[in-house]
């Protein structure tokens, strides 16, 4: 005699956009697991074609309201490898600084929002901040203070309209940056307390496999630069992406997978860099990630909401450092003559490596244009992680699996969209 269950969860709250997933248990054997994006394809390399390169900061700005500037600087750095410019001194520190503001929103975001809920119980970041209002209350002002870097820098906090190939259309003044430290200051201390506090949380077992793959730079934590590194051996310069990693379009999705060739899925994010970059995080961020007894190399994606807290605390260093180093540049970007030219760039969004190439005319005007965001790239390793966790915890009620199900997806923040929340999972049971 056979038994069946089926556990379906309609709306998947605290993601971006719309997917599915799709578990099929055959005797208590796990037959299938799918995680599936049926959100409509949003076009955005093909409105791209034809366009001036100098259109493309803007309009990918527009894939993402939480992490526009990232897409905006791997598009720029994909422009400036194609037109042989060469971004240095002030310039390039305020690349980093509003990469800081960004890093800062986006996780703070994640983790009090988003994700802690998961891990004490609550619907909802609403719901938890009834009982934990100051809580709450700590990580609204971290978003802000992460806001008003980007707001400063970009010339606004959502779909920033000022960077551009070469630098900034307008560079901020020294008192302008120095009006943003005191808010800064009480950031770092509560990134501190952060960190803390997330590690106290009760994480399930689970230490997995996983190639993690980011940008590595020999001399800084991640942002902008630097060659891709895995964990299991890759090391090459951007332009070989295509050469190491492919997309392929299942059936079940409207978003590409990507896979290692050769040899299959890989974890892009705050894990991979961590794992990765570690030695050139801040000696107060080593620490604080030591106290609270993280390995150099931390394999449990539950835990990931703990480096996210580190890596909080290490974009907040990073923006009072280039504060205080900043003397403001003559000029805010740097003069170019277009050309028919292939560009690539890899910059570190919150989620991990977003990766653009642009196949540029004569004119600057662009012929083709590729962008492979983090949540693709992580797709197939979330498919792994949550047939891990069936294995784990296939004697659970039905509610309670469901949760901890939801809870290994938002390990990686998805951004599946800005548009909407939905998930559509089902589990059948043979």
């Amino acid at each position: 005699m056979t038994t069946a269950r089926e556990i379906s969860v309609e709306y998947l709250a605290r993601v971006e956009g719309e997917g599915a997933m799709r578990v099929k248990v055959v005797d208590d054997q796990i037959e299938d697991v799918e995680f599936s994006i049926f959100e409509p394809p949003r076009f955005f390399e093909a409105f791209l074609r034809g366009r001036p390169h100098t259109d493309a900061p803007d309009i990918t700005a527009r894939i993402c309201g939480i992490c526009p500037i990232a897409y905006q600087m791997s598009s720029v750095h994909a422009m400036e490898d194609a037109f042989d410019i060469t971004v240095g001194g002030a310039l390039r520190e305020l690349r980093r600084l509003i990469y800081c503001g960004e890093w800062i929103e986006s996780h703070v975001l994640h983790v009090y929002l988003l994700h802690a809920p998961d891990f004490l119980g609550y619907e909802s970041g609403i719901h938890m901040a009834a009982d934990h209002r100051e809580v709450v209350e700590r990580g609204l002002r971290m978003k802000k203070a992460g806001n008003d870097v980007v707001a400063l820098l970009g010339g606004r906090e959502i779909h920033p309209i000022n960077v551009r190939v070469g630098g900034f259309y307008r560079v901020p003044t020294k008192k302008e940056l120095e009006a943003l430290v005191p808010e800064l200051e009480w950031a770092k201390e509560a990134a501190i307390e952060t960190i803390k506090w997330t590690s106290e949380f009760t994480f399930p077992e689970a230490e997995l496999d996983f190639e993690y793959v980011s940008v590595c730079h020999p001399d800084e934590y991640p942002f902008n630069e630097g060659n891709i590194a895995s964990s299991k051996g890759i090391d090459i310069p951007i332009s070989q992406f295509n050469e190491f990693f492919t997309e392929e379009h299942v059936e079940r999705s409207n978003a590409l997978h990507s896979r290692v060739r050769g040899r299959g899925a890989y974890h892009v994010g705050p894990l991979a860099r961590y794992a990765i970059n570690f030695d050139k995080l801040t000696p107060l961020a080593q620490k604080c990630a030591s106290d609270v007894g993280l390995a150099p190399v931390v394999n449990n994606p539950f835990k990931s909401i703990i480096v996210r807290s580190v890596e909080t605390l290490y974009a907040i260093e990073e923006a009072l450092r280039i504060i205080d180093e900043y003397v403001e540049p003559a000029e805010s970007w740097v003069r170019y003559t277009p050309k028919a030219a292939v560009g690539h760039g890899a910059t570190e969004a919150p989620r991990g490596m977003l990766y653009h190439q642009y196949r540029l005319e004569e004119d600057g005007r662009i012929a083709d244009a590729q962008i492979t965001p983090p949540t693709a790239q992580n797709q197939l390793t979330i498919e792994s992680d949550l047939r891990f966790v069936l294995e784990q915890h296939l004697d659970l009620p039905d509610p309670e699996l469901s949760w901890v199900l939801e809870q290994s997806i938002r390990n990686y923040d998805p951004c599946i969209s800005c548009a909407t929340h939905f998930l559509d999972l089902t589990v059948e049971r043979v």
